[in-house]
């Protein structure tokens, strides 16, 4: 599987791009059909602590998932769109597998 990792104005460091296609292989040992992912990371220039926006795109046959979530740190909005995507992913199962 193909994992694109793209940061937004700011240079990701290898720990977190690590940690980042770490988590994403361990959903797609789970659930074989994702084809690739496309994950960005952002910083929002408010001043609010929870500025750090994860946005994941997994690419599954029929259709696209989608998540994207703001946090405190990368890795903690990483997890939360990891656990939303998860969801979807058992959405699409059910739908594709009745």
């Amino acid at each position: 599987m193909k994992i694109n990792i793209s940061s937004v104005h700011f240079k990701a460091d290898q720990k977190l791009e690590d940690f980042i296609k770490e988590k994403v292989n361990k959903l797609a040992s789970t659930y074989e059909d994702i084809i690739g992912g496309e994950i960005t990371l952002r910083l929002d220039n408010s001043s609010n602590m929870e500025n750090k926006i994860t946005e994941i795109r997994l690419k599954v046959p029929g259709n696209d998932l989608f998540a994207k979530k703001q946090c405190k740190s990368f890795e903690e909005a990483t997890d939360v769109a990891l656990k939303a995507l998860r969801k979807q992913l058992n959405r699409h199962k059910e739908k594709i597998r009745p």
